[in-house]
C-alpha cells in the first residue's frame, strides 16, 4: 500500500515553496527575543527550531520548556538534546512565572523534556509552575503540553489538580511507526493518558501528529479515530522536518490539499478544532484552542 496517495506527496528533494518562511521580524518579536536571551529562558520555540516562532511571538504567545533542556529520551524526530539532565531547579516555577509577566504573554504554553530519571517524572515541578504562573499572571491562560509520565496516574493527577485551560499530549505519529519515531514511548499508553485526563476532569484535551515519516493515509485516519475515541477535543497535524542529519529523514512532503483533507476528516469525526497544515506545530495558534 502506498504512503498517503501518490498525487498528494512530493519526494524530499529540497523544501517546497509552502515550507519556506520569512525571517521573524517586528517590534514584539525583537522584544521577546531580547528577553529570552537576557534571562536565559528555555523555550521550545528556540530549542526545537520552530518555523512559526516569529508569528507566535508577534501574537504574544510563547512556549516555555521547563525541567531543563536535556531529555532522558532519544526520539528520532526531536531536536532537543538527549543525555543526563541537570539537577531540578526548584526556583524554576517562579522564574517562568516572572518571565511570562515580563514578556506580557497572553497565552502561555508550558512543555518539558522527559524526566524519567525522577521518581515523580517531574510532575511536581509541573504543578508548581502552573500555580506560580497563576499567582503572578491572573489574566494569562495556559496550555500544558505534558510528557506521558509513563502513564502513572498519580503524576497525571497533579496536572489535573491545577486545572490548566488545555492539557495536551502528543501522539507524534501513527501506531506502526511509534517504536521507530518515539523509541521509549508507546502508542496505547499515550492514548490511555489522553483518555484518563478527559475522564478525570480535563476541560479540554489536545494532541498532535507529524506527517512525512512514511505513514499511510489509512493509518493517519485511524490515529484520528483513536484520538476521538479517547475524547480528545483538539488535534494538530503538521509536516515533519528533519532537525539534523542525525535525525530521521523526511520520507515525503505532504501537499497542502492533503492537509486540508485531513482537516475535513477530523472535523467530520467530531474534533472541536483541527489545525492542519505543513507549518503547523503542536503549539501553533494555541490561543485559539481554549475557546
Amino acid at each position: 500500500m502506498s504512503t498517503v496517495t501518490q498525487e498528494n506527496v512530493l519526494p524530499p528533494k529540497g523544501k517546497p515553496k509552502w515550507l519556506r518562511v520569512k525571517l521573524p521580524t517586528g517590534k514584539k518579536y525583537t522584544q521577546l527575543r531580547g528577553l529570552v536571551d537576557k534571562y536565559d529562558l528555555h523555550t521550545i520555540c528556540t530549542s526545537g527550531s520552530c518555523p512559526n516562532m516569529g508569528e507566535c511571538w508577534g501574537e504574544g504567545t510563547a512556549t516555555f520548556m521547563i525541567l531543563g533542556n536535556i531529555c532522558t529520551r532519544s526520539c528520532g524526530f526531536c531536536g532537543v538534546k538527549t543525555g543526563r539532565p541537570e539537577t531540578v531547579n526548584w526556583a524554576e516555577p517562579e522564574k517562568v512565572a516572572r518571565s511570562i509577566k515580563i514578556m506580557n504573554i497572553k497565552h502561555a504554553v508550558l512543555t518539558s523534556v522527559d524526566r524519567d530519571d525522577l521518581k515523580d517524572m517531574g510532575s511536581i515541578i509541573w504543578a508548581e509552575t502552573v500555580k506560580a504562573v497563576r499567582r503572578m499572571n491572573a489574566e494569562t491562560t495556559m496550555e500544558t503540553l505534558i510528557p506521558d509520565f509513563q502513564g502513572i496516574e498519580k503524576h497525571l493527577d497533579r496536572i489535573l489538580a491545577v486545572a490548566p485551560e488545555v492539557i495536551s499530549h502528543n501522539m507524534e505519529t501513527v501506531k506502526r511507526l511509534t517504536r521507530e519515531v518515539r523509541i521509549q514511548a508507546k502508542y496505547e499508553r499515550s492514548l490511555g493518558v489522553l483518555d484518563y485526563l478527559k475522564k478525570n476532569g480535563a476541560s479540554r484535551t489536545k494532541s498532535g501528529i507529524m506527517l512525512g515519516l512514511g505513514e499511510r493515509e489509512d493509518e493517519v485516519i485511524q490515529t484520528l479515530k483513536d484520538l476521538r475515541n479517547a475524547n480528545v477535543d483538539v488535534v494538530t497535524i503538521g509536516q515533519y522536518l528533519q532537525p539534523s542529519k542525525k535525525h530521521l529523514p523526511v520520507k515525503e512532503f505532504i501537499l497542502p490539499e492533503q492537509f486540508k483533507k485531513y482537516e475535513e476528516i477530523g472535523l467530520e469525526l467530531g474534533f472541536r478544532h483541527v489545525e492542519s497544515g505543513a507549518l503547523v506545530r503542536s503549539s501553533y495558534k494555541a490561543h485559539k484552542h481554549i475557546h
